[in-house]
């Protein structure tokens, strides 16, 4: 599906998406023309999903994460979509996966503080009628690993 060009191209956008197109090309060993071409078909393709800056939720007031995992009552779990959406339209959320295991979900959030990760616990989740139970992690420290696609 991705030859080495495509490899290349990938692997340097993964490292640092605002890398300039004609650095790109220049690494890849192809003209910029050429280059801005794979580049849209690789997003065209679904291969590359998007370019988003990675934000501190503590710059920006919400210094508390959590991982919450979410067990559905059975027969909710014929409607999974409908729920994920609902996740998704949570704004603490920060990532959502859908899991093997005595789990059917875990969310990754970000909040201010405890009484609001309090909140979205006891008041968003809890409440819902297709959650049978949540479980709770808070999260002290991440860290990327060097060399990850997601590190600075």
């Amino acid at each position: 599906m991705l030859d080495e060009t495509d490899r290349i191209i990938v692997q340097l956008l993964q490292a640092d998406a605002r890398t300039p197109n004609n650095a790109i090309a220049a690494a890849a060993g192809i003209a910029p023309s050429t280059c801005h071409g794979r580049i849209r078909s690789l997003q065209e393709r679904g291969i590359i999903r998007g370019f988003h800056a990675d934000v501190d939720p503590a710059a920006v007031g919400r210094g508390l994460q959590a991982l919450i995992s979410i067990r559905l009552q059975a027969d909710a779990r014929s409607n999974l979509t409908r729920f994920e959406k609902y996740l998704a339209g949570l704004s603490a959320v920060e990532s959502i996966f859908f899991v093997t295991g005595d789990r059917d979900f875990m969310i990754h959030v970000a909040v201010a503080d405890s009484e609001a990760l309090r909140e979205l616990v006891a008041n968003n989740l809890s409440l819902r009628p297709e959650v049978a139970g949540t479980n709770t992690t808070v999260i002290f420290e991440y860290v990327r690993p060097p060399g990850s696609s997601l590190a600075p």
